[in-house]
């Protein structure tokens, strides 16, 4: 079943995604702190970690952009409906080829991303 989406709300959520994108390849973690609601758990096959151990990890670790390597983040999917959205995103990290699936919930006006599943895969 095909449900409308909201270009606005389709904008914000690109808009989101890039500042993830942005926040990794920096290590910028200020950005991603503010785009992650406060109760995100991170998960991987037996891994799991909150959102502040993540972000923790994220500080102690060089950025992507101070070694030189290449910004290749991309977008696979958005699917909207109403007030929530899956994105699946590509996230070359290190010498990881991450695949994420971020969850995002709309909470009194705002996006955030609620959930992250994510797992390195062969290219």
């Amino acid at each position: 079943m095909a449900t409308p989406v909201d270009n606005d709300d389709h904008q914000q959520i690109v808009a989101i995604i890039k500042h993830y994108f942005d926040g990794l390849h920096r290590g910028d973690v200020a950005l991603l702190g503010r785009i992650f609601h406060s109760d995100v758990y991170l998960k991987a096959p037996n891994n799991r970690r909150s959102i502040a151990q993540w972000l923790s990890d994220v500080a102690e670790r060089q950025s992507p952009e101070k070694l030189g390597l290449a910004f290749r983040f991309d977008i696979e999917s958005i699917d909207i409906v109403k007030d929530q959205a899956m994105v699946k995103v590509y996230c070359p990290l290190y010498r990881f080829n991450y695949i994420d699936f971020l969850g995002l919930l709309k909470e009194e006006g705002r996006w955030s991303i609620v959930s992250k599943m994510y797992t390195d895969v062969s290219v």
